[in-house]
């Protein structure tokens, strides 16, 4: 059985047969458990909404880093929302300077005040870098995220970084992207990865994993991820599933 660590469901909903085609598909493939992750203040409501339906899905509730600065939460609207039990962790959140530009101090200042939530929470965080790493890293060792723990999600970092996040006791997530033929550097940090700190996830409706890629990804698919890390590590499919589902209950204990 296979978890999906990350997922934008409420994207998918527009897909033939809706969600409950989508769920049905992804249990189809072994699917046990998939996390709805919001972006924004109307995702975070539609991502609990699905996670209260249906048994297997769970949510995590944030702000993405590239939604527009005016819109915010504070650490105590975070945390009010974030008290129903099918909220699982916080995000997703952390810095994204590809798609901003400027002076980006509001992206890091929002990404403290998820770092807080989840403290006080106690509630893992969901962490989104790109062109960003070592600012990412440097304010989750200074603002003590290893008291909510986390994970960095959909991982195309070097070794050092994954180290750093190894080192706080967060988890290292892979997508799609590592199935991808130019993804040399990436292939590498995820044989060196130890199996018990690893997640896989879709990050659905994007970077679909060969075969699929280019099309829309859905949860169904990680299946796939995992079979790539498999073959790249000389493991089997069945041992993949079985640690990364392990690893995820770990880190998310009322899941199960």
């Amino acid at each position: 059985m296979f978890v999906d660590s990350h997922c934008h469901l409420n994207m998918l909903a527009q897909e033939e047969g809706g969600l409950d085609a989508v769920i049905e598909q992804a249990i189809a493939n072994d699917i046990e458990h998939i996390v709805c992750i919001a972006i924004d203040k109307s995702s975070c409501q539609e991502a609990l909404d699905i996670a209260r339906h249906y048994p297997n899905i769970s949510a995590s509730i944030g702000i993405h880093p590239n939604v527009d600065k005016q819109e915010n939460f504070t650490v105590e609207e975070l945390v009010a929302l974030a008290q129903h039990d099918k909220v699982i962790a916080i995000g997703e959140t952390g810095l994204d300077y590809f798609r901003s530009e400027g002076d980006l101090e509001w992206q890091r200042d929002r990404f403290r005040i998820h770092i807080e939530a989840g403290k006080q929470l106690k509630k893992p965080l969901v962490i989104h870098t790109r062109e960003a790493r070592n600012d990412t890293m440097d304010i989750l060792e200074q603002e003590g995220a290893q008291q909510a723990g986390g994970i960095i999600h959909c991982f195309t970092e070097n070794w050092e970084t994954a180290k750093r996040a190894l080192d706080i006791g967060f988890y290292i997530s892979l997508s799609g992207i590592v199935t991808f033929k130019n993804a040399v550097e990436l292939q590498e940090v995820a044989k060196k990865l130890p199996l018990d700190r690893i997640l896989i996830e879709t990050d659905a409706p994007y970077l679909a994993p060969v075969p699929f890629r280019g099309k829309t990804n859905k949860p169904a698919y990680v299946k796939h991820v995992a079979e790539f890390l498999a073959e790249l590590r000389g493991d089997t499919v069945e041992n993949i599933a079985r640690i990364t589902t392990e690893n995820f209950r770990r880190l998310f204990p009322t899941t199960h």
